[in-house]
């Protein structure tokens, strides 16, 4: 069963690796956006509450996330596994999805850190050509997310979960070193 967990910052390849190999593997894609969005849509009872908090321009509560993830682990698609792509994001999350995890008998998570210099992550998001994509903004962004993960890599690696890949190559190499890397694991 294929269950990972990508970290890595803005601009690493999360997410047009999380599809490739969710593809590959034939496993869901999981996204916090996708969610999100999906439960305001359908107007589930998760999603009606987080509704109201976007409507304000409010961050959602990780509590409402951590809800909105735990009723989407729990669709049938994901018996066979997952990749997850945007949660956890604090260490607070993630041993709430480590408790999920447990309490539902799925076992662990393959933790992948896509780590790619700073330089390159800006100069991948400037060609991206976003308007909010100047480089004062990311590297605010960046920032943010290094005080943020530091502590969530030292979490999966203190637990021996995490496993850290370059970055740093073409889309084509990091897939073929993530195919590699789950298929021996």
């Amino acid at each position: 069963m294929t269950r990972v967990i990508f970290l890595g910052p803005p601009g690493a390849g999360k997410g047009t690796q999380a599809k490739t190999l969710a593809d590959h593997w034939q496993v869901p894609h999981i996204s916090t956006g996708d969610i999100l969005r999906s439960a305001i849509k359908e107007q589930t009872p998760l999603g009606v509450k987080a509704k109201s908090f976007v409507d304000s321009g409010q961050l959602v509560p990780s509590e409402l996330v951590q809800d909105m993830v735990e009723e989407r682990l729990q669709k049938a698609d994901t018996h066979s596994g997952w990749i997850l792509d945007g949660f956890p994001r604090t260490v607070e999350q993630a041993a709430f999805l480590d408790n999920l995890l447990k309490k539902t008998n799925l076992g662990g998570a393959m933790v992948i850190n896509l780590d790619v210099p700073d330089g390159v992550v800006i100069g991948r998001l400037l060609e991206r050509g976003r308007r909010d994509d100047t480089e004062e903004v990311i590297r605010r962004r960046l920032e943010i997310y290094r005080s943020e993960t530091t502590p969530l890599i030292d979490y999966y690696g203190d637990r021996k979960q995490l496993v850290v890949i370059n970055g740093n190559q073409s889309p084509d190499s990091v897939t073929s070193n993530l195919k590699d890397l789950v298929v021996s694991c």
